[in-house]
């Protein structure tokens, strides 16, 4: 093509005018190849709007376009932009009907389609898929008037699209010129969806809105909502400007007082000639000298109003001020730490005898490395307080740091000081209150700690709690080690088996079981009623020994006592209604009138010798309980139904039962099993149960319910069982009994094994009780069936 001059250059503008009007004139056929997008861009019509092309069917249909349809092509869009070889039920139905006006090939061999909108459209039919979508369409048109309604509607989006758009000050004037000329409704509503940053969705509802006027006030909604978030975004960034700038200018004049003070003469450096003086005369280990001079001289350096300079002076703060070579001495009179824990305690004579042997053996040895105890049992049974004690017996001072609920292991190790507002961890927190190397620190709860983003709190305790590792125990915030070593850390724990086993190791394990009726009695005469008394500044306060056995046993039932102290905390109140005396006496018929009736009944046991029905014993983290196991036989297929809410383990033991009872009962009760059903059930079936330690029992059941023969009602039996019969150990046997006990069971079948675990058991809890051991499942049966 032979080039243009100057002189022509208008005249041909005017004839590509007019060309592109013929080209629009065109009638547009009813089958067009389609192309997919999938880059979030609406085309809408009377626009024009680029996109790109880099899929071989798009590639392919924008050729056919460009030979065969006169460069003319149906665009529409993906429902999910993600899908790279889309299928046609992959496709909105409406898309936009438009004309190529430019292709340029780009350096990743994509392609820049310019093109100009021209009506909507939907598919009507898809008439080829392969290698491209060829598509029947129809264009979607409808005829309307101008309304006065429909002319307030253009002026009102007018108007907020001009304010939107000197809000966002993103559009050129020019936009603002086209915006005010256009008269027409349906391309003002085009025109301005084209051009509203919205989601894929709602430019999709805006081109299928065919009728200008639900257009125009579905424009408008998304207009008004936009301009409000566009005030408040502006409003906080005046509000951000304005801090700014006062922070500034706050800046300036400190600048300012601070030059004029220099030339004054008048600043001292009094805080740096502290720091020093400390440091030289502080009684510090050699690398906290050295750490803190160096921190020292960076703050000389500093602007002393500088955000950092604060962050060294709380550093110095910290390191100046914690104990680094100040003790307590150890109270190592025996018989006075033995008076002390006998006076706030009754029982626990195992953690007892352990701190006694402490105290022993650093009359021997100063430089004993302190036990990490911990202490587990259920709720209620003084663990908590005991570490008060155990500090009390020592004459050494008490800290406490809960871990239940604890998910950020900066809570123990601290903070890097590169963190605004970064602290030391808590136990570097607490070592500073008590002002002392050797405190007794109590970590409650250590059986509850969670795991998060923000890491493992049960990880970061290893170091804490590792007599190896914690005499040089390094804080975040620190940044130098601190000896721990001498710290006497004693946890808290409801359960062992939540604690990893890294941490449970570094540990010194000592088991608080429940305590008896008898225990709990002595604890509520010689503890609780004194202590309650002595809140109160009542002179006498007595029970009846019915009175206090009437609460024990109606109206608690748990393994601690902090139920109990509440129950006689709110009898002794009751009674100071009725009589406001500083002297009570109350008695097991007072029990009933301030209480009401009893919360709990004596636990359920077999009433008679029943077939199929045997009483187990079980543990919870609350104490021991009894539980009745219960098999029946119906017609059936051989099936094994289990009920009662059982655990996968407890369904495993149901499982082994059957077997053991199939083999023991041999050819002579085969066709009971063929013929039969067999339902096991353990009542309140609300409650979860798991464990192996109901195998015996569920045996015995199923052997009862087979034979036909009847089980004791005054035997109650634990014990794990194996395919071969045998009968292995089980744990929480202390509990176990004393639940048995409490149940009024007068014979209990337990594992040969578990016979050590009864000899540590005092006298005194088993009165009452027979005690059978058993190494296989027909010694059991032999106990508990009536032949």
């Amino acid at each position: 093509m032979p080039k243009r001059s100057k002189d022509t250059g208008k005249s041909f503008k005017i004839l590509e005018r007019y060309a592109r009007q013929q080209e629009k004139d065109q009638e547009i056929p009813n089958s067009l190849p389609c192309i997919p997008l999938r880059n979030g861009v609406g085309v809408f019509p009377n626009t024009v709007v680029p996109f790109y092309v880099g899929r071989m069917k798009s590639l392919m249909a924008l050729e056919e376009a460009m030979e065969k349809y006169n460069r003319f092509l149906f665009v529409t869009n993906q429902i999910d932009p993600s899908i790279e070889d889309p299928k046609p039920e992959d496709l909105y139905r409406v898309g936009t009907i438009v004309k190529v006006l430019q292709i340029m090939k780009l350096p990743d061999d994509t392609f820049k389609v310019l093109v100009e909108g021209l009506e909507r459209a939907r598919i009507e039919e898809f008439m080829t898929v392969d290698p491209f979508f060829l598509t029947r369409i129809n264009i979607l048109k409808v005829k309307f008037r101008k309304t006065k309604k429909l002319e307030a509607l253009m002026r009102s989006v007018k108007d907020k699209a001009i304010r939107y758009f000197n809000l966002t000050r993103r559009f050129p004037q020019e936009t603002l010129v086209t915006l005010k000329e256009m008269q027409d409704p349906d391309k003002l509503a085009d025109f301005i969806a084209s051009i509203l940053p919205v989601p894929l969705e709602t430019k999709q509802e805006l081109l299928e809105t065919v009728h200008p006027l639900h257009r125009l006030e579905k424009i408008l909604s998304i207009l008004v909502k936009e301009i409000e978030i566009l005030e408040i975004e502006e409003e906080i960034e005046k509000k951000v400007k304005d801090r700014i700038e006062k922070t500034q200018r706050e800046y300036v004049l400190r600048e300012k007082l601070r030059a004029i003070k220099e030339e004054l003469g008048a600043e001292e450096e009094l805080e740096i000639k502290e720091f020093y003086e400390r440091v030289e005369k502080g009684n510090y280990p050699e690398y906290v000298k050295e750490k803190a001079v160096k921190e020292i001289q960076r703050l000389e350096k500093m602007s002393p109003y500088s955000a950092e300079a604060t962050v060294v002076r709380t550093y110095l703060d910290w390191l100046l001020n914690l104990p680094w070579n100040t003790f307590t001495e150890d109270r190592l009179d025996i018989k006075e730490a033995k008076k002390i824990l006998n006076k706030n305690h009754y029982g626990l004579e195992e953690v007892k005898e352990r701190i006694l042997e402490y105290l022993v053996a650093r009359k021997f040895s100063k430089n004993l490395k302190a036990p990490i105890l911990c202490l587990v049992g259920p709720p209620g049974v003084g663990k908590t307080s005991l570490g008060r004690t155990i500090a009390e017996a020592m004459g050494r001072k008490f800290g406490r740091m809960s871990l239940g609920g604890l998910r950020d292991e900066a809570e123990i190790k601290g903070h890097r000081r590169t963190y605004v507002g970064a602290l030391p961890g808590r136990i570097i927190q607490i070592i500073r209150r008590l002002g002392t190397k050797n405190p007794v620190i109590l970590l409650d709860e250590v059986d509850k700690m969670g795991i998060s983003f923000q890491g493992d709190p049960a990880s970061a305790l290893l170091e804490v709690l590792d007599p190896e590792q914690n005499k040089d125990f390094v804080d975040h915030y620190l940044e130098v080690p601190f000896d721990l070593s001498q710290v006497l850390f004693i946890t808290t724990a409801n359960v062992l088996h939540t604690i990893p086993p890294a941490l449970r190791d570094r540990m010194e394990i000592i088991e608080i079981p429940g305590y008896s009726d008898l225990e709990k009695y002595y604890i509520a005469k010689d503890y609780i009623i004194p202590k309650i008394a002595s809140m109160y500044n009542l002179s006498k306060v007595t029970f009846t020994p019915g009175a206090i056995k009437k609460m024990i046993s109606e109206y608690t039932k748990e393994a601690g006592v902090r139920n109990l102290e509440r129950i006689i905390e709110k009898v002794i109140r009751k009674k100071l209604v009725k009589h406001e005396s500083k002297s009570l006496k109350i008695s097991s018929r007072d029990i009933k009138e301030l209480l009401g009736p009893s919360m709990f009944k004596e636990e359920e046991t077999l009433r008679e010798n029943t077939v199929g029905a045997v009483t187990g014993l079980a543990w919870t983290p609350y104490g021991g309980s009894v539980l009745i196991v219960e098999s029946l036989l119906l017609p059936g297929k051989g099936n094994l139904i289990l009920t009662g809410n059982m655990g996968d383990v407890m369904k495993e033991s149901a499982q082994i039962a059957l077997s053991v009872v199939r083999n023991m009962c041999g050819e002579k009760h085969r066709e009971v099993f063929e013929k039969s059903d067999i339902h096991i059930h353990v009542p309140e079936g609300a409650v979860p149960k798991d464990g192996p330690s109901a195998g015996i029992t569920i045996t015995t059941a199923l052997y009862s319910a087979v034979t036909k023969k009847k089980v004791r009602k005054d035997v109650a039996m634990t014990g794990e069982i194996t395919l071969r019969g045998k009968i292995l150990p089980v744990g929480g046997v202390r509990e176990k009994l004393l639940a048995a006990k409490r149940a009024g069971v007068k014979r209990v079948i337990l594992p040969e094994r578990n016979r050590s675990d009864v000899e540590k058991i005092p006298k005194e809890y088993l009165n009452g009780l027979e005690i059978v051991f058993c190494d296989e499942i027909k010694d059991v049966l032999k106990e508990a069936i009536l032949e």
